[in-house]
């Protein structure tokens, strides 16, 4: 376990369970003693006793384990960190966030090359696979879907098909509040998460 991963559990087994529900948009079981949070569509289930985080559905092994380096940090910080504010409805690029030109760039440039080459030809299938995984279309773009990896972190992925002289390219969007609930750090593994599990 990373240092972050068990500062994290130790927070949120110190929060009061009603303000962590109230401002991440969580439910939690008193019985059980465990959260139980929407992440693309799923049922995730954030045991803070045990120190586990687990999903029965379909893509949960897909969400927790292999794609697990880059989404269950910001699980666990979200909960610890999220505030209860209302989306703004203004979508920001990450470079546009505070200090997501440094951050977004270099080494932490996200995969959107990849996404336009899987879904560049096929953007029935992008919206597809975005209805599986509790994201809606939207109307940027050829094709755009808003995915929810954390109940107040919308992430909307907005694709171009290509032509003859371009390559086909897709961009990645926040809402202006996203950077009250998580960190920079966070956010890029939530970007991340959001497109990997759509490839």
């Amino acid at each position: 376990m990373s240092s972050g991963e068990a500062k994290a559990w130790k927070i949120l087994k110190g929060l009061d369970s009603a303000t962590v529900c109230r401002n991440a948009q969580a439910a939690f079981d008193a019985t059980s003693g465990v959260y139980l949070l929407r992440s693309f569509g799923m049922d995730v289930s954030i045991d803070p006793f045990n120190e586990r985080i687990l999903s029965d559905a379909q893509d949960g092994t897909l969400l927790l384990d292999k794609l697990g380096y880059f989404s269950r940090l910001p699980i666990l910080w979200y909960l610890t960190g999220a505030r209860n504010i209302p989306l703004s409805g203004r979508l920001v690029r990450p470079v546009n966030l505070k200090g997501g030109h440094t951050f977004f760039r270099g080494t932490h440039v996200l995969p959107l090359e990849r996404l336009a080459s899987r879904y560049g030809n096929s953007t029935e299938e992008f919206v597809g696979r975005a209805e599986q995984l509790g994201g809606r279309r939207l109307n940027y773009g050829d094709a755009s879907i808003e995915l929810f990896p954390l109940p107040s972190i919308p992430v909307v992925l907005i694709l171009w098909r290509g032509d003859e002289e371009f390559p086909a390219r897709a961009d990645l969007l926040f809402d202006s509040t996203s950077e009250f609930h998580l960190a920079l750090d966070m956010l890029w593994s939530t970007a991340m998460t959001s497109i990997l599990i759509m490839l």
